[in-house]
């Protein structure tokens, strides 16, 4: 069995965007180019790697453990140019950090922003995940820091609280529902549905499925903003982080109405296995992170209503 570092990198890649196509384009191959690679590494180890579907791939159990020890060896090939800096030119370090949809979409990209900014010879590995999936990420080493809803099990991760996330219905302002102080997943469940494209979908239809009911979006859109616009529209409603609802709300006829469900009240936080033992460029934006938050928890009550 022989696999060598752009092998990884790119076995990474498509594990990471969940497809063939886009892994390879983020490695600049074909498609073509990079599918024989992938199945001369599958050969080359004796069993596959990838399930191959309509919608993109997914690792197999194999997969999974290849992923683990391909992110290992990189991040020791990261800290071995660190240690040689001195003699290298053009070094830069990166960080893997794992999120959830509402972090990826309204709290992430100032916070990371101000800190690529600060700090030019960093670069940020970002994927988006459900929470569950990023606990499992975080424990087992394939990314350093995760953002997660707090309505997760983090086992013996170290956590801090990161932002609110609390979950509302929004809609156009003459929807029949509109005027209603709260509502619960089951009000809503039969209404027509603007469906976002990523874990908070997934994240809605399993607590639909153990509700017993099905959710069947009209349309689903990349963006909780998108969300937000065509629900003002009247073609149905959405579900989507307050934040989100809020600042949509200013640009266009949208209500927001509270969801009363219990996993709808949620909190993101960050999660780590261990501060202390995190790599020199993690653990700044472990740091950075941490601080921002404590700071708008600290203003919290200055913030008005949606």
């Amino acid at each position: 069995m022989r696999y060598d570092l752009p092998d990884l990198r790119l076995f990474l890649a498509v594990v990471d965007a969940g497809s063939i196509t886009h892994g390879a384009s983020a490695m600049n191959l074909s498609l073509g180019a990079a599918s024989e690679r992938l199945r001369e590494m599958e050969i080359s180890g004796g069993a596959p790697l990838l399930e191959r579907h309509r919608r993109g791939a997914r690792p197999t159990r194999a997969g999974d453990a290849l992923a683990h020890h391909a992110r290992l060896i990189l991040r020791q090939v990261g800290a071995m140019q660190a240690e040689l800096a001195e003699h290298m030119r053009g070094f830069r370090g990166s960080v893997r950090l794992l999120a959830n949809s509402a972090a990826m979409t309204q709290v992430l990209p100032e916070r990371l922003g101000c800190f690529l900014a600060a700090h030019p010879t960093i670069d940020i590995d970002l994927g988006e995940r459900e929470s569950t999936e990023i606990v499992k990420a975080v424990a087992g080493d394939l990314a350093e820091i995760g953002i997660v809803a707090d309505t997760v099990a983090t086992g013996e991760l170290e956590t801090l609280p990161f932002a609110d996330d609390a979950l509302v219905v929004v809609m156009a302002r003459d929807h029949v529902l509109a005027g209603t102080r709260r509502l619960s997943f089951a009000q809503i469940a039969g209404e027509p549905q603007i469906g976002f494209d990523g874990a908070l979908q997934r994240h809605l239809a399993e607590h639909a499925a153990r509700a017993g009911l099905r959710l069947r979006p009209r349309l689903v859109l990349r963006s909780f903003e998108a969300v937000c616009r065509a629900a003002s529209t009247g073609a149905g409603v959405g579900i989507v982080p307050k934040a989100a609802a809020r600042h949509a709300a200013r640009t266009a006829r949208l209500a927001a109405v509270p969801l009363t469900d219990p996993w709808a009240q949620r909190r993101l936080m960050i999660c780590v296995k261990d501060p202390a033992t995190l790599a020199p460029t993690a653990r700044l934006l472990f740091d950075h992170l941490s601080t921002q938050s404590a700071h708008e928890r600290s203003g919290a009550r200055l913030a008005s209503p949606l």
